[in-house]
């Protein structure tokens, strides 16, 4: 059982080590959510995540002579090499073939052997478990761990000091050590606060937990947010999320691409799609919140580079800032300039144009053309424009 008390000495634990980081009000996501809105910004953490506040303060009570191992998508896997190594202690961390190599190198820099093993973070879990016994060495489970969970509870008692009148705090969760420490601890001081949890639609595995009154395998891990794709809860943070959580919501790749983008336009912050979960169920009115003060608790913001760049590209479509599409030309001259011209004529700024003779009859060009647009709208006048023209359009 975790009590408030356990997360306060946990405090005490990670306090030297940890950062307390920055709970920003954002004037811009205000407006749009009709709340007050303000980001627990655990991206700028120490790791570039939570996780190193449960791991410092699980692996701090252990003894010197202690090796220890653990499973990880990439963020436990830093919190667990910084501690461990800070405390002088040996580890080992499994991570999936398919992690971010940003969190692999990250994780081998920080002092730990990293072994790569499985499609999954299940499959890792099952690895590290074999070499748990093998090599008799102590697991430092991401969230079924009684410290682990009160180490990241800690978050909650920053955000109450940081804004004692907050009314509701959205967490992402995977396999919901996060929500559980927050929610513990959040609600011990005031009952009142609402605590909500996001997953991705990709991996809903504690949102079916709930929904179904047991335990439930998520049957798919396919999200982009890589950080909370956890098929299965455990029994510890299960019973927890269904006494304190007031409601869990999903959200789609979709609408977290398009939410990383606005972060990184509005807010200048860099956040990975876990990090981001939070945020986008409020913004796409997953919660029925209105005129209260609401904590989206930012978890982590460590995301490879070629891996944003795509995200990027995925949420300048979704919002309707690009536009790609093919149509067919006369194979004569004069005909891509007619074509040109209805775009310039509505302001569409070329990207880029690919004219090809060889995927079409004889006599017909293929024309595919990427626009940077406005908006939706701007989209829709485009459209118009070439259809009215004549011009048979397919979009990519």
């Amino acid at each position: 059982m975790i009590l408030l008390k356990d997360i306060e000495q946990a405090k005490r634990r990670i306090e030297k080590v940890a950062h307390k980081t920055p709970l920003e009000y954002s004037k811009y996501f205000s407006r749009l959510c009709q709340n007050d809105v303000y980001l627990k910004l655990e991206n700028l953490q120490l790791t570039g995540s939570f996780k190193i506040r449960g791991a410092y303060n699980k692996i701090s009570t252990l003894p010197k002579n202690s090796k220890v191992i653990a499973a990880s998508a990439g963020n436990h896997a830093q919190g667990v090499a910084f501690s461990a190594t800070k405390l002088g202690i040996k580890s080992y961390i499994v991570m999936p073939e398919n992690a971010p190599i940003t969190k692999v190198v990250s994780t081998r820099n920080y002092g730990a052997e990293v072994i790569l093993y499985g499609a999954t973070f299940d499959d890792a879990m099952k690895k590290a478990k074999e070499l748990k016994k093998r090599k008799s060495l102590t697991f430092v489970h991401p969230f079924d761990d009684e410290k682990v969970i009160a180490g990241q509870g800690t978050i909650a008692l920053e955000i109450i000091e940081q804004l004692p009148d907050v009314d509701a705090i959205i967490v992402p969760i995977g396999g919901g050590g996060l929500i559980s420490g927050i929610a513990i601890a959040a609600k011990s001081i005031n009952p009142k606060i609402k605590i909500y949890g996001v997953q991705a639609s990709g991996c809903p595995s504690m949102y079916e937990s709930i929904k179904e009154g047991h335990l439930v395998e998520s049957k798919t891990a396919k999200t982009i947010a890589d950080g909370i794709a956890v098929k299965h809860p455990s029994k510890l943070t299960f019973n927890i999320v269904k006494k304190y959580v007031d409601k869990i919501a999903l959200v789609d790749d979709e609408e977290i691409t398009a939410t990383i983008l606005d972060l990184l336009e509005r807010t200048k912050l860099v956040v990975e799609p876990a990090g981001a979960v939070g945020l986008a169920a409020l913004v796409h009115k997953k919660f029925k919140i209105k005129n209260k003060k609401v904590v989206i608790v930012i978890s982590g913001g460590n995301i490879d580079i070629t891996r944003l760049s795509t995200i990027i590209g995925r949420g300048l479509f979704k919002s309707g800032r690009e536009i790609r599409f093919k149509t067919l030309l006369e194979d004569k001259p004069g005909e891509l300039f007619k074509l040109l011209k209805v775009i310039a004529e509505n302001k569409g700024n070329i990207i880029f144009i690919n004219h090809d003779r060889l995927k079409s009859p004889i006599g017909v060009a293929e024309v595919e053309i990427g626009l940077e647009t406005v908006g939706k709208e701007h989209i829709k006048k485009i459209i118009k424009a070439l259809k009215e023209n004549r011009y048979k359009i397919e979009i990519v």
